[in-house]
């Protein structure tokens, strides 16, 4: 399986398979689900590997670490999943 970082990499990359809506699955501690937001919504800082920003629904802004994505979505199909949640949660 590839990394979300090699997957994240070719959507942006590779015009052919980074056509398409994209979904990215994290895993939020405190509410303890799966979110699901759209990926045009996300934002990397070039400077930063570990982790992605987007603002929330209230417009906080917030710093995801990559270690929390579990699920990517293509045109609303799973296409990658993380074999094991962070904090040892298993599959929703």
């Amino acid at each position: 399986m590839i990394t979300i970082r090699e997957l994240l990499s070719r959507i942006r990359w590779d015009p052919e398979f980074g056509r398409g809506e994209f979904t990215v699955g994290y895993y939020d501690r405190i509410k303890d689900r799966i979110i699901l937001v759209p990926l045009v919504r996300v934002r990397f800082d070039p400077d930063d590997r570990f982790s992605f920003q987007l603002t929330d629904a209230a417009g906080e802004p917030l710093s995801i670490p990559l270690h929390r994505v579990c699920e990517v979505y293509r045109d609303g199909t799973l296409i990658w999943r993380r074999q094991r949640f962070p904090l040892g949660r298993g599959s929703s």
